[in-house]
């Protein structure tokens, strides 16, 4: 998935309120629908949905007012988004991923009326009397979250440096006996010294990558409300061998901060030589929780 708002699990929002999706079982009947949430936001233009999809075609997405807010939701067919249904779409990528964009393009939508907080992937209730009442008990957390973000992007950050290619030195074994099976003196203790030198630059080569993340993520702190860091992909789950990723982070900045975000990442590729990639804005996805 290479869409910001699935992945690194962030299209699943922070603010999970209980679902209560029913059940699959044989009473269960034909046509029955669950109230699928997506986002809470403080008002929503009914224009902004149309045409979306969502997770149930032709059911439209539509906005359920409660309290001062508004929940962005969908009816979808209860034994079709069932906690066993919802387990095998788990285990299934493709169809993963197909939920978490259709969960995220309606979030977005939505976020362009005003601040919005996205809700887990699958937060669903037993129709819209059950869901507005669980969400009116959350209604002061939602506004605390709403005006927290309000004005403010999620920007992430990925820092890499270029992996050390292994030096023959490196790679070569222990000098061959010569005949007679005795080795020239010094030799092992030279080959020793050799090994001893080279763990002592990779050590070197990490304390100065560990030191650049964290130079690089000490700026962009200072221009940002709040930053989360990640855990930095391996690169076998980039699968990109000939770099290190350093840095894997989100930043929740101003509007009024954007350029200066902007001005400071290029500064910070320069001056460092590594490899800062920057994606956004996006809705906070990782920061509606914290309130």
């Amino acid at each position: 998935m290479t869409d910001r708002g699935t992945t690194d699990g962030h299209v699943t929002g922070r603010i999970a309120v209980g679902s209560d999706a029913p059940a699959e079982r044989p009473g269960t009947p034909d046509g029955a629908t669950a109230t699928y949430v997506f986002a809470v936001c403080r008002q929503l233009d009914p224009a902004v949905l149309s045409g979306l999809a969502g997770l149930a075609e032709g059911s439209p997405v539509h906005g359920l007012r409660f309290g001062p807010l508004t929940a962005v939701v969908q009816h979808v067919p209860a034994a079709e988004f069932s906690e066993d249904a919802w387990q095998q779409r788990l285990s299934d990528r493709a169809e993963l991923e197909r939920c978490a964009r259709a969960h995220h393009e309606v979030v977005t939508a939505a976020a362009v009326c005003g601040p919005t907080a996205p809700l887990a992937l699958a937060t669903l209730y037993r129709g819209d009397a059950r869901a507005r009442q669980a969400l009116e008990a959350d209604t002061d957390r939602f506004t605390a979250v709403l005006a927290r973000i309000e004005d403010h992007a999620e920007w992430g950050v990925k820092v890499y440096l270029p992996t050390s290619s292994p030096t023959p030195a490196a790679t070569a074994p222990a000098p061959p006996l010569p005949q007679g099976g005795r080795a020239p003196r010094g030799a092992g203790r030279a080959y020793l010294e050799r090994k001893r030198g080279l763990h002592q630059a990779r050590e070197h080569r990490h304390d100065r990558a560990l030191q650049t993340a964290e130079d690089i993520d000490a700026a962009l702190r200072r221009l940002a409300t709040a930053a989360r860091r990640l855990r930095p992909h391996s690169p076998e789950m980039t699968g990109e061998k000939h770099r290190l990723q350093i840095l894997n982070a989100t930043y929740l900045v101003t509007s009024v901060c954007e350029q200066r975000l902007r001005d400071a990442v290029a500064g910070l590729r320069r001056r460092t030589g590594a490899e800062v990639e920057l994606s956004g804005p996006w809705v906070p996805y990782s920061f509606v929780g914290e309130a």
